[in-house]
């Protein structure tokens, strides 16, 4: 692990005598990814190739690492030539390209996850929405795609039973969506137990609450350094060298507040669509200068390195 980070406003604040408590070494994450490395960086809301191609240009651009761009309106809204030319894209490039396993919640007929309790959230709605997540799957990795996002429980020990017996390639990675992401240490330790290799935490949780989580499990963990609205739309830019040194092995993602959503994308949101794609990137350049600047810049993974290290899973058996 890295020396812990300067913390915002310091040694001016301690000129003041208003400097802050020592850090804890004890509050410090002892894990890496098998790299070394405690952060990589995601682009999310990557919807088609057109979106692909703005982020790619974008972080050539502004000098920004990529390790992985996620989409979210689904496998089933792209066509295979569409879903090719990402994976192809992104291969060449070594970043890791993740694309969203369906039904889920709101993309069926159930009407629960509409009331005010939210029902049953964006889970898979009975066995026809389970069989279209595992066909998502399916045509996804024929398609050269290595990374699959699931948002119910139930599709993740699936998916992850059905890499471990050759139904898809052995080295997809699954991650575990922000719309069901675990809150507290024991479920996040039961997620990477069926099968996860990442998991995006709300991004409401405290420091805190990361370094419960580090107690338990040391699956890589994914968050909204800025969330979309409809994740709540929190900004914690300032705390990013402290969410790395809580929080590691990190992903660290770059939503937007304030911006429309664009789930399912069509062409009728494609400007918006682009412009946020490239302005995700420059949040991620603003978020980068600033663990420089406070001493916490060294630790990123290299690049081109995807797999999440040896995790503890349930016996298939049982």
């Amino acid at each position: 692990m890295t020396d812990t980070p300067r913390r915002p406003g310091e040694p001016a604040l301690s000129a003041l005598g208003l400097h802050a408590p020592p850090a804890d070494p004890g509050d410090t994450s002892p894990h890496t990814f098998p790299d070394g490395g405690t952060w990589r960086v995601e682009i999310p809301s990557v919807e088609g190739p057109e979106a692909l191609s703005a982020v790619l240009a974008e972080s050539a651009r502004l000098d920004v690492p990529v390790h992985r761009v996620s989409q979210g309106s689904g496998v089933w809204m792209l066509r295979d030539a569409e879903i090719t030319e990402m994976a192809e894209a992104t291969a060449a490039r070594g970043i890791e390209l993740c694309l969203f396993t369906g039904p889920r919640g709101t993309w069926d007929t159930g009407g629960s996850v509409r009331t005010d309790s939210g029902g049953a959230g964006l889970r898979s709605r009975g066995h026809d929405a389970v069989a279209g997540c595992v066909e998502d799957a399916v045509r996804a990795t024929e398609l050269g795609v290595k990374c699959l996002l699931v948002a119910d429980e139930g599709v993740l020990w699936t998916l992850h039973r059905a890499r471990t017996t050759g139904v898809i390639p052995a080295d997809t990675t699954l991650k575990v969506s922000a719309l069901i992401g675990p809150v507290n240490p024991a479920a996040y330790a039961v997620y990477e137990r069926l099968g996860a290799d990442s998991l995006n935490v709300p991004s409401d949780l405290t420091l805190a609450h990361l370094t419960e989580i580090r107690r338990v499990s040391a699956a890589p963990m994914d968050m909204y350094v800025e969330a979309p609205d409809d994740l709540g739309g929190y900004v914690r830019m300032y705390e990013i060298a402290e969410l790395v040194r809580r929080g590691a092995p990190l992903y660290l993602k770059f939503g937007l507040a304030k911006a429309p959503s664009i789930y399912p994308y069509g062409a009728h949101l494609r400007d918006v669509t682009l412009a946020t794609a490239r302005e995700r990137v420059r949040r991620g350049r603003l978020a980068l200068d600033l663990l420089e600047r406070h001493g916490a810049g060294g630790g990123m993974s290299p690049l081109g390195t995807r797999l999440p290290g040896s995790l503890r899973r349930f016996d298939m058996a049982s």
